[in-house]
């Protein structure tokens, strides 16, 4: 009887504290209050920031596939004279033979629909072998010959003509307002193998100089101005689209630092366009003034540390070419183009001067050689691609 009283005493107690302190109800209060209304709007906008961001990308991934190509190449090669042992002859055991021919059929690039009656572009450098076919792979997967090859001798860029109709022109941006962060996404055929891959990054440069080439070809060229971007490019991306979230092309991705990860770049969209007003002027064709040297930019800092003045730096003349003419030498500096010196700004290069100009035109340039300034004058020519 004892124990029974003793045990009702103790839940009497227990009744009494939980009432006073609300015990029964703390659980249910403290969930409650740990799910406060700040704390899931939070979570909602970050669930929205994220949706949206990718609902753009997969629309602007969507509206532009179908503009995009895959290129291929087909030559056949000579693997050159070889030797094979000769045991009838112990004076001569090693007698040289024909090398043998070897077909070479692989995609190397990519490119993108510029018209619906098919015009691609895509870099020079993809289609620089004059003595290969050429072949375009829509994304449909079927296959055309490429008839003919139009090539920008200022830029890595060249227009091609397939025999087809009712294509899907990508849409064109503008390179003109790009900002640093701003998201891009990269499409093409990296290794020449894998079809319609699709990487994103933000711009990560502006401005840039480069020298762009092809691991299938013999081939370099100087770039300037062009678009730097962390998403990934790898060989057999050249040529193709590096768009925004609105589905526009703003860049043709070109090439890829050998010495850093994840630095790519692109030739804004803006020289395209260019290019295809002259093209169309040109009825097909593409006819830029031309001075025929190979040059790199001497910036501010690398004047003053060098004691030279600022300009483009000449380091091949190409024989024949109005800079041959007119005297223009290795490791000339030309300081001036038309009154106006040249700098390491977008607007003041030797390339963009000279793409202002038209064919026939005198321009008048002051060289710095040998602490010596020199004055120039040059007539512009159509280069021979």
């Amino acid at each position: 009887m004892k124990k029974l009283t003793g045990l009702l005493a103790i839940l009497f107690v227990l009744l009494v504290i939980g009432n006073q302190y609300d015990l029964i109800e703390l659980p249910k209060s403290f969930f409650e209050k740990s799910s406060s209304p700040a704390l899931k709007d939070v979570v909602t906008e970050q669930k929205q920031t994220v949706t949206t961001e990718e609902s753009a990308v997969i629309d602007a991934i969507d509206k532009s596939l179908p503009s995009v190509v895959t290129i291929g190449i087909s030559k056949t090669s000579n693997t050159g004279r070889g030797f094979e042992i000769n045991p009838l002859d112990p004076f001569n055991p090693f007698r040289q033979v024909p090398g043998k021919k070897q077909q070479i059929d692989q995609n190397i690039g990519s490119g993108f629909i510029i018209a619906a009656d098919g015009f691609i572009v895509t870099n020079k450098h993809v289609v620089a072998d004059t003595e290969a076919t050429y072949r375009v792979i829509t994304q449909d997967k079927k296959e055309y010959k490429v008839i003919s090859i139009a090539k920008d001798p200022l830029n890595d860029l060249a227009i091609l003509k397939i025999e087809a109709t009712n294509l899907k022109p990508l849409l064109l941006g503008s390179s003109d307002n790009l900002k640093l962060g701003q998201f891009v996404v990269a499409i093409g055929t990296p290794l020449g193998e894998f079809t319609n891959s699709v990487t994103s990054g933000i711009i990560s440069g502006l401005g840039r100089g480069i020298t762009a080439g092809s691991p299938y070809e013999n081939f370099v060229e100087r770039l300037d101005n062009v678009i730097q971007t962390d998403a990934a490019i790898s060989p057999g991306n050249s040529g193709g689209p590096l768009i925004n979230l609105k589905g526009e092309v703003i860049g043709v991705n070109t090439a890829v630092s050998q010495e850093g990860s994840n630095i790519g770049f692109a030739i804004p969209i803006d020289v395209v366009s260019d290019l295809l007003k002259n093209f169309n002027k040109d009825k097909g064709s593409i006819e830029r003034p031309f001075l025929g040297v190979r040059y790199k930019i001497i910036d501010k800092e690398n004047a003053i540390l060098n004691k030279i003045p600022q300009g483009a730096y000449i380091l091949e003349v190409v024989e024949g070419s109005p800079a041959a003419k007119a005297g223009i030498q290795q490791e000339d500096i030309i300081t001036e183009f038309e009154g106006s010196r040249l700098t390491e700004d977008s607007n003041q290069t030797l390339a963009k001067r000279i793409a202002s100009h038209k064919i026939g035109d005198k321009i008048k340039l002051k060289i710095y050689r040998d602490g010596k300034q020199i004055d120039k004058e040059v007539t512009l020519t159509p280069p021979s691609q």
